[in-house]
């Protein structure tokens, strides 16, 4: 695959979560130089936020001059949070890496393309690896009270601890030389169970993208742009323009060239800007833009103790989970001490089914608190240590469909119920996992306001750009590059094609780890079929200057030729 000296990178990559990341790093092995744009700014541990009430650091909100790690975003269907920063969701991420339940390898939409398991295996073992997956090793209150309520529903065998991506170690806090990649990663510290990854690791524990990927990227020769929020992307000669600015100085712009670009903001933003640029720049991107974007099928509901002196934090953000059916997965979930600022979206937990519609069923939901309970629910203080986050996930098919819509004050995002059964509003397993949690610590279950309109909470949104055979079907072929328009890429959840039933990320980086697998080395010729022709399963191609040295713990499983073939000729 060729590349011009002529433009500023072989390749842009448009934001630096775990597909983003995991691109740079795979493909600055293969000889291409890298330029990597990230709309978040970048954060040192000691400048994430102590607790969720420091709203600079904390809250995304660039009108404001908050340039925080945690992002919320209203459609029409669906509240959705998100990570941004440099390192994407892994700074603000749950740390829990899972392989998807069963249903995802079967759905129809891209079941028939390939066997996905079996391709996707050996990058879901290099992600775990990259990642540092390990198991829990601690016993915490909320598991013992969740593992209680798993046996109460007949499933006691489904319950296990967490696959985490963390680093632990003899002596908590401790300094550890580079665990993972060989001396070519930087020197760590074991995790102290303070219960805080969701507001960010201030400890150096967490196994975040700026730790791995991303930090090796960098070390090899990648550039990262922080707080430049792409505009554009226009077709220039053979490659692209990518049109920038400052993020929150609309006054200062960039561009930058480059011969191929990989859309990797994740689901949200990339469905966003790509909606923007076919009624632009890029007119021939698929119809399908949009389709199939999932919420995971999530419910995120709360269990309140009555007990004030009650202390949950301690633990890493979700230490156990387990399957109330085969297509449902709870987790108990943790902010860490002082971090009670979600408590200002809690309210009563519904009383449903009932009669009536959904404010009657939120009133009786508050009058089955009482007074007392209903003022518990709202008061902030001590909200993180009381309380026990019910994260529930499905793998059934339901989605939404996202578009643009003209407004007072202008085009914005927004979705109506997609393809399969309607998204749900609510999940009665999550109701039963809530009440029976609260019943246990004389406490309160509760649920996020949003369900006051029918609007459910989702930190896990996904899809919207899914794979497919032809653009009538799809945004992306097999190998994750864009219909219509040669050159580009999509590497983030946005290509997730149906509801994982866990959290994503580890599919995420195993997605990419696979597509950029099959890239060539730069100036070699490109074993992919062209654009549009029907996909076949093709080896991986190992890179020319691996960075984790072989015999390093996340030492690449592919084997490393020692003589790179290359191309007389190399191809367009």
């Amino acid at each position: 695959m060729s590349a011009s000296n002529s433009v500023d990178y072989d390749v842009i990559v448009i934001g630096s979560g775990f597909g983003g990341s995991v691109a740079a790093l795979r493909l600055t092995e293969k000889g291409y130089r890298v330029g990597v744009v990230e709309m978040g700014r970048r954060f040192t541990d000691d400048q994430l936020p102590k607790t969720s009430w420091r709203a600079r650091s904390y809250l995304w909100a660039p009108w404001a001059r908050c340039f925080g790690i945690m992002r919320l975003t209203l459609l029409k269907d669906v509240l959705i949070a998100s990570g941004t920063g440099v390192g994407g969701g892994s700074l603000v991420y749950a740390n829990t890496l899972y392989e998807p339940l069963d249903p995802f390898y079967r759905d129809p939409q891209w079941a028939h393309i390939t066997d996905w398991r079996d391709e996707l295996a050996p990058h879901y073992a290099q992600a775990k690896k990259m990642l540092g997956v390990a198991t829990y090793p601690g016993w915490t209150p909320a598991d013992e009270l969740m593992s209680s309520v798993a046996a109460d529903m007949g499933v006691a065998d489904s319950f296990h601890p967490t696959e985490v991506g963390v680093l632990f170690g003899q002596s908590p806090g401790g300094a550890i030389a580079d665990p993972y990649f060989g001396g070519a990663g930087p020197e760590r510290n074991a995790c102290i169970d303070c219960g805080a990854c969701m507001t960010g690791c201030r400890h150096n524990a967490k196994n975040t993208l700026v730790k791995n990927y991303l930090y090796l990227a960098e070390s090899a020769g990648a550039e990262v742009h922080a707080l430049t929020t792409v505009t554009d992307v226009r077709p220039v000669g053979a490659g692209y323009e990518v049109h920038t600015r400052r993020t929150g100085n609309r006054l200062r712009r960039r561009q930058f060239t480059a011969a191929h670009v990989i859309f990797a903001g994740n689901a949200l933003n990339t469905q966003n800007l790509l909606h923007r640029l076919r009624r632009r720049s890029l007119p021939n991107l698929s119809p399908r833009i949009g389709e199939l974007s999932r919420t995971n099928s999530e419910a995120v509901l709360s269990a309140r103790s009555g007990d004030r002196d009650v202390d949950f934090t301690p633990g890493v953000a979700i230490t156990s989970s387990f399957h109330p059916d085969a297509d449902t997965h709870v987790e108990p979930v943790r902010y860490g001490r002082g971090s009670s600022a979600l408590s200002l979206m809690n309210m009563a937990l519904p009383d449903r089914p009932g009669p009536g519609g959904r404010l009657r069923s939120v009133l009786r939901g508050y009058r089955l608190l009482g007074i007392r309970g209903a003022w518990r629910m709202h008061v902030p203080r001590r909200w993180a240590e009381q309380s026990i986050v019910v994260l529930v996930m499905q793998s059934l098919d339901n989605s939404i469909t996202t578009h643009v819509k003209r407004g007072v004050f202008g085009r914005r995002m927004t979705s109506s119920q997609g393809v399969g059964e309607p998204n749900p509003d609510y999940i009665p397993a999550a109701d039963h996992v809530a009440k029976n949690l609260a019943e246990r610590i004389s406490g309160y279950p509760g649920s996020s306001t949003g369900e006051l309109v029918g609007v459910p909470l989702t930190a896990h949104f996904i899809g919207g750009c899914v794979i497919g055979q032809t653009a009538e079907d799809g945004v992306v072929d097999g190998y994750q590059r864009v219909f219509g328009h040669p050159g580009l890429h999509i590497s983030d959840g946005s290509t997730i094609t149906a509801n994982l039933g866990v959290n994503p990320s580890l599919t995420i980086a195993a997605q990419s780890e696979r597509a950029m697998s099959l890239w060539p080395n730069r100036h070699e010729v490109d074993p992919r079929p062209k654009l549009g022709e029907p996909y076949r399963r093709i080896d991986q191609v190992a890179p020319v200057a691996p960075v984790v040295p072989a015999g390093a713990p996340a030492a690449l499983l592919l084997p490393v030729p020692a003589v790179p073939k290359r191309a007389s000729t190399p191809s367009p």
